[in-house]
């Protein structure tokens, strides 16, 4: 009997069970998946709290009055002097603050957990175990916190700062720091918050949140990209210090709506307990597996 053969086009026989037929079939078969858990896990993020979460204790209130009180005293007292001081910086020590700066930008913490927020949608399908389901919903709980906690603090600070119109140390006045035009869209009049500040705040709070430990590492970043922002003339000191504010407030705001919710952290603020390493890598393995076949 005569094997039949794929016809031909343009000299070239079609395979139709090739690798690239596979991956398509794979990926139509995830996307129901992402649009599906995507609706989900936003309702979930909507929806009435289920506990009460503790008062900002009066000492919270008393810390944010104080470093607001610090932002215009820096405004006064120390802006100036540090502008001039970064200005006879040597070329070299501002060269390699340029590129340590860079870390500060919010990319660096949103693409990540975006992607692996949507990578879980995707993965996560409904013929799985509910066990598995549920560590990998844990997971995008964790991720989704830290994408919105850092999301939302640098897009009011990207507002907020163009609204304010504070120029930045190398375009106002040498010696003048109080050189404003509000509401004006431009890059050298968007100093007041830092938002590189906003970011390396926000980040360690939500990373110090989830993984106590990493606390103080993640803190020593974020003093580190706020020195960087004086060092090469983008911020005033009292800008890093008012990003460092917004950042901090607009995560632990992001861990209230979560907390009350029940989504990672406790009704008393803290991180629920995750699933282990060893369950993640099972659960992984499990949907990829699923998903292939």
């Amino acid at each position: 009997m005569t094997e039949m053969k794929a016809p031909f086009q343009g000299g070239a026989s079609v395979n139709p069970s090739g690798p690239l037929v596979a991956v398509l079939r794979v990926a139509a078969g995830l996307l129901p998946n992402l649009g599906r858990n995507l609706a989900l896990w936003c309702a979930v993020l909507v929806r009435a709290p289920r506990v009460q979460t503790p008062r900002p204790s009066a000492a919270a209130f008393v810390a944010i009055a104080l470093t607001l009180a610090a932002v215009v005293a820096l405004m006064f007292l120390i802006d100036a002097a540090a502008t001039d001081w970064a200005r006879h910086l040597p070329h070299w020590f501002t060269d390699e603050f340029e590129q340590i700066t860079n870390a500060g930008q919010s990319s660096w913490f949103l693409v990540p957990s975006g992607v692996i927020v949507l990578c879980l949608a995707a993965l996560a399908s409904p013929s799985l175990p509910g066990v598995t389901r549920g560590v990998l919903g844990a997971l995008a709980a964790r991720f989704g916190f830290l994408f919105i906690a850092v999301a939302l603090p640098s897009l009011f600070d990207t507002t907020i700062k163009r609204l304010i119109g504070r120029a930045r140390p190398y375009a106002d006045i040498p010696g003048d720091p109080f050189t404003y035009e509000p509401f004006t869209w431009r890059s050298e009049f968007a100093s007041l918050p830092s938002g590189h500040a906003t970011t390396a705040a926000a980040a360690a709070f939500a990373i110090g949140a989830m993984w106590p430990r990493t606390r103080w590492v993640m803190w020593l970043y974020a003093l580190v990209i706020m020195f960087s922002r004086v060092v090469v003339l983008a911020h005033h000191p009292s800008d890093v210090v008012a990003g460092a504010l917004v950042g901090t407030v607009g995560a632990a705001l992001v861990r209230r709506w979560f907390a009350a919710r029940r989504l990672a952290f406790s009704a008393n603020l803290s991180i629920q307990a995750g699933p282990s390493l060893r369950r993640i890598g099972a659960a992984l393995i499990r949907a990829v597996c699923g998903q292939r076949g």
